[in-house]
């Protein structure tokens, strides 16, 4: 997983957004733009980095594509953030 392209990707509140809507369930590029007051190039735009980030996937259903939130990279991303939370090694800090 490419931490910088990830956190890059969800840096803007309109990707978190669309990650919010697809938590629900997946939607064509259409069904998104929808929700926003945005271009379908802008909605494309975004989507294109979810995906490149590993945020989203994308399946072709006759002439549709379809967006779905791809919940292992956050599991990922919370598995390296976990480590910085004091919780690994509290054994050594019993010593006291």
């Amino acid at each position: 997983m490419a931490l910088n392209t990830t956190f890059k990707a969800i840096a803007d509140p309109v990707r978190r957004q669309i990650l919010e809507e697809l938590r629900q369930n997946r939607e064509s590029a259409g069904e998104i733009a929808a929700h926003f007051n945005l271009s379908q190039a802008t909605v494309s735009y975004h989507l294109k980095l979810l995906r490149s980030a590993g945020l989203v996937t994308v399946t072709k259903e006759k002439n549709y594509l379809y967006y779905e939130l791809n919940a292992s990279v956050f599991e990922e991303m919370l598995t390296w953030l976990y480590r910085f939370s004091g919780k690994q090694g509290d054994d050594n800090n019993d010593e006291a």
